[in-house]
């Protein structure tokens, strides 16, 4: 699984956040300048659609090099498609994190979005556990919300599970009738150890039958967090 580079959309004024990103998780091109942008939308569409041809990937690349554009205005820092096949899931208990076989997509698609947000919090390095705690009342408050604290290896958190039915129109849907879409999200909150900001991490899905799975996804992409470079070697290692 592939280390993400550090997030940082604006170098000079926020600090860097790694973590590990799961294999099937494809990653937008946001990217500070248009030419960067437009480099990391070609190499997004060739992995997404592995098994196409320029002409798929040709007309593909700017419509995602637009949406990366509007992300990154949105004040995200890094956003991921993530497609893993439902025959990896299929009896319920295997781990999406676990190294992918490779399935038609006749067989089934298991589907998310996860996106990394920075925010100002305006606290003191030692001031983490206050922040999270101040963001757990918050968010508690709302009754459909499922709030609660977390102790990660990078610090406090707070983890928000909230489950939304939207009704889709007619014309939306395959069998032309109006049809409710059950979708889950996955929001946690990490204040930055070093102040004054905190990185939210949501995973959003509409493949509840795979709910259990997804979630777990989350919780291991949560433990590799971290606030220092994970590569840097430790003194009196080699690098």
């Amino acid at each position: 699984m592939p280390t993400a580079p550090p997030l940082s959309a604006a170098p000079d004024a926020l600090p860097p956040l790694w973590f590990v990103a799961p294999e099937g998780f494809f990653a937008l091109p946001i990217a500070a300048t248009p030419e960067e942008r437009t480099e990391r939308a070609r190499t997004f569409v060739r992995e997404l659609y592995s098994r196409g041809d320029a002409n798929i990937w040709e007309p593909a690349s700017p419509y995602y090099e637009a949406i990366a554009e509007t992300m990154g205005e949105a004040g995200l820092s890094y956003a991921a498609m993530g497609l893993f096949s439902a025959v990896d899931d299929a009896g319920g208990g295997t781990p999406l994190m676990e190294e992918p076989v490779r399935h038609e997509p006749s067989d089934g698609v298991v589907q998310c979005a996860f996106t990394v947000g920075i925010v100002q919090t305006d606290h003191a390095g030692d001031d983490t556990d206050v922040v999270a705690q101040g963001i757990l009342t918050t968010l508690s408050g709302d009754p459909y919300n499922d709030a609660i604290w977390l102790d990660l290896p990078c610090g406090p958190a707070v983890s928000c599970i909230s489950v939304r039915e939207f009704r889709l129109n007619p014309e939306m849907s395959a069998t032309g009738e109006q049809v409710k879409l059950l979708t889950g999200q996955i929001q946690v909150h990490v204040p930055f150890p070093t102040g004054p900001y905190t990185a939210v991490f949501t995973l959003h899905t509409a493949s509840m039958e795979h709910w259990a799975s997804v979630y777990r996804l989350m919780s291991a992409l949560l433990q590799t967090v971290s606030f220092t470079d994970p590569l840097e070697a430790l003194p009196g290692e080699p690098a």
